[in-house]
């Protein structure tokens, strides 16, 4: 495939020429890839997971792990060839030329230094060295990157932060050098949709006003449609069309392209809220059965949070956070109810609560008519059984040392569930409904891609017959045609199995895809709360407007 270049601007003159590159570990992973990019331009690679956006950035940055190499091609910065320069001019020009936004933080920040203080190590690397005006940057670059009260919070730790909080700080290390190409790799996908908006907002004055050019990898289309120029799709290590947003979303010409766009979630409500679910009657003889098993109670609700408040001490410091704030709300039976709102505003609090791993300052909690904070022993082996987790992230949730079989089944090993051979009769059996074969057993987690991986989660949550799945931003870190095919699979669970799910999630699409009720959260708060279509389509707090009007690239996808 050839070079692409854009219009009036001579080769010598971009910022980033990629020609002809080739990558290989035993064997090529990349084929003839080839883009510019000029001074200012903005530039989306797009593709689902193993489709070479991360191998490129790798090869341009010149950090593909192993033996992996640039076989053939080139990539030039501003006319100089990066594939054969030495390691200390690399070195030189990562960060203060060419600086990256990596996607996943806690493997990128030092869980051992104050969050300034990794700020003001790259300030002094890239030159920096008086303390009160490098005290002063760092709060600047927090402050720009969204973070609130930055001359406190630049005292605090990595833990300390939530997840789109740590993203930020990434953010503002990696603007601490004010070079003029930014490699962005997902450094969106776990933030919320109004700080999406404002981190998308600065990295755009950027490169308005520096004419610092942007090299975005994402799997979010809206995203890519909205904040770039160019979009590159690739598929299997190559780049399989190109264009503008408007050309590549709105009228795709290869086959994998319309199936990216086809999966892509718009918040447009598809779904009635009112219709009864397709496999009623099997989930009410599935509810019924559960609830004789399990003592549980047969009401309209699975779940009631009544009054909740959530109060956190910070560390070393008499400053209290008050994380919920007299939540309530009920969630049916056999349905799914989403928990929406920013980072910060107390959804993974009560997903913590509900699972019994935290417990609330005071209110009440009942999955199945029992208080999550039950006494007895009886009720706390109904309760861990009623309710099962399943996380964002399942590489970290699930055991590396451990193969498949034994993972999926270890909550039947907890709760003494079955003999031997009725356990792997069970696995077998759960392994089928989330579309696994049963030649997954043997293998283990690194084995397996991030959706196969997320399959393995939901089958080891559904393996004990809970009623309440509490699902944790469960599909944010997949791409748009593996986190397709997870809601089909957890729609079609719940038609099938009856099981309920609180959706925590800060991604609306999802939600007005998969929902039937949602609530609205704000700063530990309940704002807004109701049927699905009736909060999309007629929001009444202006916060829910916020957030809806915040949805990157709707009118592209949505056309």
């Amino acid at each position: 495939m050839s070079t692409a270049t854009s219009s009036g601007v001579e080769p010598s003159e971009f910022v980033l020429e990629v020609s002809g590159l080739e990558v290989s570990y035993e064997n090529p992973v990349l084929h003839d890839v080839g883009f510019t990019l000029a001074p200012g331009e903005r530039l989306a690679l797009v593709g689902q997971s193993g489709s070479g956006k991360s191998t490129t950035i790798s090869a341009v940055l010149g950090l593909l792990p192993g033996a992996g190499h640039v076989s053939s091609g080139s990539v030039q910065y501003r006319g100089e060839d990066l594939v054969h320069a030495d390691r200390q001019r690399l070195q030189t020009l990562r960060g203060r030329s060419i600086a990256l936004v990596p996607q996943d933080p806690m493997a990128s920040l030092n869980p051992s230094m104050r969050v300034g203080d990794q700020i003001a190590d790259a300030l002094r690397t890239y030159g920096m060295s008086e303390s009160a005006e490098v005290t002063r940057n760092v709060v600047r670059l927090m402050t720009e990157a969204g973070i609130p009260d930055a001359e406190n919070r630049r005292r605090s730790y990595p833990h300390e932060f939530s997840g789109g909080m740590r993203q930020r700080i990434l953010i503002a290390i990696a603007l601490s050098g004010e070079p003029d190409l930014i490699i962005a790799d997902e450094p969106t996908s776990a933030l919320d949709v109004t700080v999406q908006k404002q981190i998308l907002d600065h990295l755009q004055k950027l490169v308005t006003e520096r004419g610092t050019s942007l090299l975005f990898v994402t799997h979010d289309l809206g995203v890519a449609g909205e904040r770039t120029d160019t979009i590159l799709v690739m598929n299997e290590g190559r780049v399989v069309e190109r264009g503008t947003p408007q050309q590549v979303l709105g009228n795709p010409q290869d086959e994998y392209t319309k199936a990216l766009v086809k999966a892509a979630p718009s918040i447009v409500v598809e779904r009635d809220p009112q219709q009864r679910h397709p496999a009623d009657a099997v989930a009410e003889g599935s509810r019924e059965g559960n609830d004789r098993s399990t003592g549980g109670d047969a009401s309209a609700n699975v779940l009631e949070v009544e009054d909740l408040h959530k109060v956190y001490k910070l560390r070393g410091r008499s400053k209290e956070v008050h994380a919920l704030k007299g939540v309530s709300f009920s969630a049916k039976r056999g349905q799914t109810t989403a928990v929406i709102g920013e980072s910060g505003s107390g959804k993974s609090t009560i997903a913590k609560i509900v699972l019994g791993l935290e417990k609330a300052s005071s209110g009440r909690v009942l999955t199945g008519g029992l208080n999550v904070d039950a006494t007895s022993r009886a009720e706390r082996s109904i309760l861990r059984r009623f309710s099962q987790p399943v996380f964002q992230d399942p590489f970290s949730s699930l055991n590396p040392m451990w193969g498949i079989e034994r993972i999926i089944a270890e909550p039947l090993d907890v709760f003494k569930i079955g003999t031997r051979a009725e356990r792997r009769h069970k696995v077998a059996e759960v392994l089928d409904q989330v579309a696994l074969p049963t030649s997954m057993l043997e293998r283990r987690p690194a084995d397996l891609s991030g959706g196969q991986r997320q399959r393995v989660a939901i089958a080891r949550a559904l393996i004990s017959e809970p009623e309440l799945l509490i699902c944790d931003e469960a599909v944010s870190a997949l791409d748009v045609l593996v986190q397709e095919q997870i809601l089909d699979l957890l729609r079609q669970l719940q038609s099938e199995l009856g099981v309920s799910c609180l959706f925590i999630t800060h991604d609306l699409a999802v939600v007005a895809n998969l929902a039937d009720d949602v609530v609205v959260m704000k700063n530990g708060e309940v704002v807004e709360a109701g049927a699905t279509r009736d909060v999309i389509d007629r929001p009444a707090a202006e916060y829910t407007q916020k957030l809806l009007a915040a949805v990157p690239g709707s009118g592209l996808l949505n056309a």
